[in-house]
């Protein structure tokens, strides 16, 4: 069944996020063959339309407005709500995000729709498109269909691949002037209290830091190796609890969940709520002093040892490979 699909991209620093681009290619499963629609919202993404395009979007809508330069859930609803009017898909696909949890379950409820949220993977079988998402913080999964209305669903980023760039691929970038009114939130300053570098959401490599970290010194080491290996640094509700880091940090079940291709977890002992946010990272690696940790359990790879040791030894290591690559 052809449906036409639309996915909003989300933009930071005048730039689009690697989710948007998983979230084009899970539209073009949901399509089955028909048309999937690009939404960029902001203050001036017209030019990011063509990217969007190249990444799957068979066209681009964008929406420009001063009004939507910072994300509010007011703003972004009427503009993506106008866009739906005008466009009157059969599907919208947004990633899972802190502005996808927001914005997607204020958007349904607008819609009298029903949705899917932190959806791993999709596929066609027997003519249904079917959904599987983690339940019972990543202890199961279920899988559902949409039987009638709406196909409403938010993608966990790290899950789904993106589509190659293509970029001989072209369509129309378009612009719908919308009405933004009332809003009863107005962003006057963004202060980024999460650390330069990778975004923690989307890293391919994640390096953890608990409460064996010891202070906030001890994450010095774990960033040097995140460095090395382009990766991220995340932390433990423990770790953040001491005020060894800051909580924009935080994985698990109260934190983010990450997804990345490695996850290495270092003087983390592997409560449930961190397992939660983690355990479906595709390599494992613990390091840990205590044999008994509840987090070799859970990892592919673990070593017994001291962090401060092992650490740097991984990184010098590392750093030769690179070298000699």
């Amino acid at each position: 069944m052809a449906r036409k699909i639309l996915v909003l991209g989300e933009v930071r620093d005048s730039a689009l996020r690697n989710v948007s681009f998983e979230a084009a290619a899970a539209a073009k499963v949901a399509s089955e063959g028909g048309e999937v629609v690009g939404v960029l919202i902001g203050e001036s993404v017209q030019s990011l339309g063509n990217e969007f395009i190249q990444y799957g979007a068979d066209r681009v809508v964008t929406v420009e407005n001063a009004s939507l330069s910072q994300y509010t859930s007011d703003g972004f609803a009427q503009a993506l709500l106008q866009v739906v009017d005008a466009e009157s898909p059969e599907g919208i696909i947004i990633g899972h995000t802190a502005l996808g949890k927001d914005l997607a379950p204020r958007i349904a409820g607008k819609l009298n729709s029903g949705l899917i949220s932190d959806v791993t993977s999709l596929e066609v079988v027997g003519g249904n498109l079917v959904f599987t998402r983690p339940i019972y913080s990543g202890k199961a999964f279920e899988k559902k269909i949409v039987t009638d209305g709406l196909v409403f669903a938010t993608i966990r980023p790290n899950n789904i691949a993106p589509l190659l760039k293509d970029e001989s691929r072209s369509g129309d970038v378009t612009s719908l002037s919308a009405e933004i009114k009332d809003l009863r939130t107005v962003i006057k300053e963004v202060v980024r209290k999460a650390t330069e570098g990778v975004d923690l959401s989307e890293a391919k490599v994640v390096v953890a830091g608990g409460r064996g970290v010891k202070s906030e010194e001890g994450f010095e080491p774990l960033k040097e190796l995140a460095n090395v290996l382009g990766g991220a640094i995340g932390a433990s509700r423990g770790a953040c609890d001491a005020e060894y880091c800051d909580y924009s940090l935080q994985i698990g079940q109260t934190g983010k969940v990450v997804t990345p291709d490695l996850y290495i977890a270092c003087g983390i002992s592997g409560a449930i709520q961190h397992l939660a946010g983690m355990s479906n990272s595709k390599v494992i690696v613990a390091i840990n002093k205590d044999p008994e940790a509840n987090i070799f359990k859970v990892a592919d790879y673990g070593i017994v040892g001291d962090l401060f040791e092992v650490v740097p030894m991984l990184t010098e290591e590392l750093k030769k490979l690179k070298v000699n690559a």
